[in-house]
């Protein structure tokens, strides 16, 4: 068998390691595009419950622990894994931000930039306005038993 010059010989095996190499990435890009909607949604359920959490001290469901309703928040924040803020309103709604470090395959990529998530928790009588309407507010309502929210 002779060669030619200039032959394609090879150009098969340069060509499938091109493709590995772009199938490879692609995977990486969505495992981590995966584990940062994971943090979101951890971050979000920390949120909604420690909101909620702190809505049960402020309107007498559970016994206040020293330090009140945010308190209360902070430790379901640690218990989810999660860190943040708490502050109670005028109104006596409790607002909750929850952060979540990214985790996955990108997690080095991220820098240690975490999830955010806020939410907001309180009486019945307090109103919601425009952003500060949060799924805490959706979860208290299933959690009450009806569509619309708690009994009055």
């Amino acid at each position: 068998m002779t060669r030619r010059a200039g032959g394609d010989d090879g150009s098969g095996a340069v060509l499938l390691l091109g493709v590995v190499a772009v199938a490879l990435a692609l995977l990486l890009a969505v495992a981590g595009l995966g584990a940062a909607v994971l943090a979101r949604h951890r971050a979000q359920a920390a949120a909604d419950l420690a909101a909620l959490a702190g809505a049960d001290v402020v309107v007498g469901r559970v016994p206040a622990p020293a330090g009140g309703a945010c308190a209360r928040a902070q430790g379901v924040l640690r218990a989810h894994g999660a860190t943040g803020s708490c502050a109670l309103a005028a109104d006596g709604t409790v607002r909750v931000s929850a952060e979540v470090v990214v985790g996955g395959p990108l997690a080095a990529l991220l820098a240690g930039t975490p999830a955010r998530a806020p939410a907001r928790a309180g009486p019945a009588g307090a109103e919601a306005t425009g952003a500060e309407a949060t799924g805490a507010e959706a979860t208290g309502a299933a959690a009450a038993g009806t569509p619309d929210g708690p009994e009055r």
